[in-house]
């Protein structure tokens, strides 16, 4: 066997080792003991931040009566209905609402604006029932996923887990001890880190996502080993076809 050969060998032994990810990079709580049950403390509740589009829908025994606390696009015509109006949480982290006026929601739960709501429009309305949705409710996943992108929230709350599962689950190449989320605050940028190897995760501050949120998960020393030796690979063969298109040319001319 030549010494090339020899070589060769070895850099595919090295790279087939430097890829293949421990154990204990892989699993999931890995803490977490049989039969354990962990109580959770306390509720999460979205708050709404600046630059939300929320639909608020006002409904009572009378229809008429709450005609005017709904705003609506278009007349309803052919069949089609109009288009319900959403509203933009302003810079003030106001809303302009109908009859009503300003109101001033940031920072405050779905729950909490519907009390809030109800307390208002009780010169109006007879008890009225209140719907209320954020309407850009997304998380990104990034880095090393299956399947990275932004995705939309249905509810008022989704997990680091469900989002992660969104995403296709973190690759063989990626670290659950050390992800980051980056959150947005009114302009102002958060940057946590949740370990996801410890059952304490379910304890972080960003286990529950808020909307808007980016979450991050970078590539395990396998991962980067691997995307260096891509890397020295492909400059290697870039080298090669430069030498072997150069030596073709040579031999053209002779």
């Amino acid at each position: 066997m030549t010494s090339k050969t020899n070589f060769f060998l070895t850099f595919i032994v090295i790279a087939f080792l430097a890829s293949c990810a421990p154990r204990k990079e892989v699993i999931y709580f890995q803490d977490a003991q049989q039969f354990e049950t962990l109580v959770e403390e306390g509720t999460f509740n979205t708050k709404f931040k600046i630059d939300d589009l929320v639909s608020i829908h006002i409904s009572t025994l009378d229809p008429e009566a709450s005609v005017p606390f709904n705003l609506f696009r278009g007349a309803e015509e052919g069949g089609i209905r109009a288009e319900q109006v959403n509203y933009l949480v302003d810079k003030n982290g106001e809303i302009d609402f109908p009859v009503i006026g300003k109101l001033k929601i940031v920072g405050l739960s779905p729950s909490e604006t519907r009390a809030l709501l109800r307390e208002k429009l009780g010169d109006y309305l007879k008890d009225p029932i209140i719907n209320i949705r954020i309407r850009n409710f997304t998380v990104t996943v990034l880095g090393a996923v299956n399947r990275p992108g932004t995705y939309p929230v249905n509810g008022e709350q989704i997990t680091i887990l469900e989002a992660l599962g969104l995403a296709g689950d973190i690759t063989i190449k990626g670290r659950k001890d050390n992800v980051m989320v980056i959150r947005d605050f009114d302009g102002t940028k958060v940057y946590n880190r949740i370990n996801l190897n410890q059952k304490n995760a379910f304890k972080s501050p960003v286990y529950y996502l808020t909307q808007n949120d980016v979450v991050y998960v970078e590539p395990n020393k396998s991962g980067k080993t691997e995307s260096s030796l891509d890397q020295r690979a492909s400059i290697a063969i870039s080298i090669a076809s430069i030498i072997i298109t150069s030596t073709v040319i040579l031999l053209s001319r002779n």
